[in-house]
């Protein structure tokens, strides 16, 4: 379980929640109806998760599987339809949480993964995958490019943080409660200093194209 000092279940499900709560506002600024938030909402907060499942051979997946955590998700996309106004104003507290559940999404999935042997460099994909993978069926879903590769945003990079340090403290037999608590706190620590400062990925590589004569063949 994740974090002994916290019932791991109650993580997993705040996790689903948060994050599903973005996919309910995508769908909401899309002027969906009530069956295509709740739909956007679910993929957001369970298709990471889903995702991850279905790689590791964890059948069937939770996301279609455990009632609580497809109630959490169309719970948080039944509050966004009815009070997404409020939640609009609420920007900045959604984006640290959203944070918070790709950080706990990390963990959980880079877990999930080692508990079912595939393997340490395996882990960290499916970490990763566990964590960004709502989002990009998120914005697939609403036909925008996924925010992950648009923006350049420090989203995969903290994910891939996190998942390669659980793997390695898996390792060395060291990912005890403490330790994960680091791994949430890092990954969460990551995202928000970016955010924070503007640090942004790498663009393309434009090299010496001010030199003349480099494109004589």
């Amino acid at each position: 379980m994740i974090l002994d000092l916290v019932p791991g279940d109650a993580l997993e499900l705040a996790g689903v929640f948060f994050a599903a709560l973005s996919g309910g506002l995508a769908a909401v600024r899309k002027r969906f109806d009530l069956v295509g938030v709740l739909v956007l909402a679910w993929a957001a907060g369970l298709g990471g998760g889903l995702l991850r499942d279905v790689l590791i051979g964890a059948i069937p997946p939770v996301g279609i599987s455990d009632w609580r955590l497809v109630a959490a998700a169309v719970l948080a996309g039944a509050v966004t339809f009815f009070w997404h106004p409020r939640l609009e104003r609420l920007r900045r507290s959604i984006i640290v949480l959203d944070a918070g559940a790709l950080a706990l999404f990390v963990l959980s999935g880079t877990m999930k993964g080692l508990e079912y042997g595939v393997g340490p460099l395996a882990a960290v994909f499916v970490g990763v995958l566990t964590g960004v993978g709502g989002g990009i069926l998120r914005d697939l879903l609403t036909n925008e490019a996924p925010l992950l590769f648009q923006d350049k945003q420090l989203y995969a990079i903290p994910a891939l943080a996190g998942a390669a340090l659980t793997a390695a403290l898996a390792g060395l037999g060291a990912l005890g409660p403490l330790s994960q608590a680091g791994v949430l706190a890092l990954v969460l620590g990551f995202r928000l200093l970016s955010l924070r400062l503007g640090w942004a990925a790498p663009g393309p590589w434009e090299g010496r194209t001010g030199r003349r004569g480099s494109g004589r063949m």
